[in-house]
């Protein structure tokens, strides 16, 4: 039988508790969401909902093709060119993921005998760019400027060289030593792309992200990736660098040249969260006070946490199956938490993985802490 090997995947996957299964939730959830990316909880915000409804009314349902043919409105020129103001970049290009996006950043970048130098901690995304880039792949230890030394020292040309790193990462929530990349990449006159998509939003002056924070924003080494789907409250991604660089992408980048250009309404629902999120800066501090809140109170608990730097609080579970059943004992009792197992943590160790949100009140954050206690294993 064709598929028949399936099977047998199956059953390594269940005697793993590594199942994985969509739940589809309604739209009025009674559950308390700590595992969303809503990060300023803007999904639902009425000008957020407004600026999608009225893209589209205005443009229709769907951007009708590709950004080349039909795909490119005059709304997602707006966007783009309202994002690079607000980062500090040049210019923008936005893409209807932030996959999309980081695909597009490292292929695009890491041409015919290239190197690049990958965090061992970064995303999927970034590391499918590494596969599919024509250059070669080498991964360094987590958040280590001195491996990426090491890395950029064995690199012999003609092609060039790029270190490929998250800012915020997805698992613990830690920060990237981005100042001691950017001096390690400059010593070798390397570029540096950076997935800024749990950085937007909460880090630097304003939410405007940890490059910005970092003092890269505007370099004409730095590119910057980001996604509109978490802080942003939409869906969608973007490039954003030096102009050569965009314009580059536009004419290379195979996930933005042959892929449907972003939906008019995700693009309206972005720009109307970026322009209140502008007028709001205090929801990206209040994002962090409320991961830092969390994790007080759970290590203070007896729970093995992160400390985050970002959103992000990562809770350390015994096994992959116990992090699941305390994942289903916690929505039992009425709060949604993210479940981290292999393959999608890098050290094999499974979580719990809680995402603070800008407009959690005080008794939330009080019955997310008891109710994790209550469920631990």
């Amino acid at each position: 039988m064709a598929f028949g090997w399936i099977d047998q995947q199956v059953r390594v996957r269940t005697r793993r508790g590594l199942v994985r299964t969509l739940r589809p939730r309604p739209a009025d959830s009674p559950l308390l969401d700590l595992a969303s990316n809503d990060y300023l909880g803007l999904t639902r915000h009425p000008e957020v909902v407004e600026g999608a409804a009225r893209a589209a009314r205005t443009w229709g349902g769907g951007s009708t093709g590709s950004r080349l043919v039909t795909g490119t409105t005059e709304l997602h020129a707006q966007l783009e060119r309202e994002l690079a103001d607000f980062c500090g970049f040049e210019a923008a290009l936005v893409f209807s993921s932030g996959y999309a996006a980081n695909l597009a950043a490292v292929t695009a970048l890491a041409p015919l005998r290239s190197l690049v130098v990958s965090d061992a901690g970064n995303h999927a995304s970034l590391i499918d760019g590494c596969r599919l880039a024509r250059g070669t792949s080498q991964v360094v230890e987590h958040a280590d400027p001195d491996a990426v030394r090491k890395a950029l020292e064995t690199h012999e040309g003609p092609g060039p060289a790029v270190l490929v790193s998250d800012t915020v990462f997805s698992v613990d929530g830690d920060a990237a030593p981005l100042a001691a990349h950017a001096e390690a990449c400059r010593e070798y006159g390397a570029g540096l792309v950076l997935d800024d998509a749990h950085g937007l939003g909460v880090l630097g002056d304003g939410g405007r992200g940890a490059p910005h924070a970092a003092g890269l924003a505007g370099a004409d080494d730095v590119v910057v990736t980001v996604t509109l789907s978490k802080s942003l409250g939409s869906q969608g991604g973007a490039v954003l660098g030096p102009a050569r660089v965009i314009d580059h992408l536009v004419n290379t980048a195979r996930t933005f040249i042959f892929d449907t250009g972003l939906a008019p309404a995700a693009a309206g629902a972005a720009l109307s969260a970026l322009r209140l999120l502008r007028r709001e800066p205090e929801r990206a501090a209040r994002a962090r006070e409320v991961a830092a809140e969390l994790h007080a109170r759970l290590t203070a608990a007896g729970h093995e946490a992160v400390r985050p730097d970002a959103a992000v609080v990562s809770v350390r579970a015994p096994s992959p199956e116990e992090a699941v059943q305390w994942t289903a004992d916690c929505r039992a009792a009425g709060l949604s938490v993210g479940c981290f197992r292999p393959p999608s943590v890098p050290d094999g160790i499974s979580r719990l993985r809680l995402t603070a949100r800008a407009d959690l009140s005080e008794a939330q954050i009080e019955r997310a802490v008891r109710v994790i206690g209550e469920t631990r294993p």
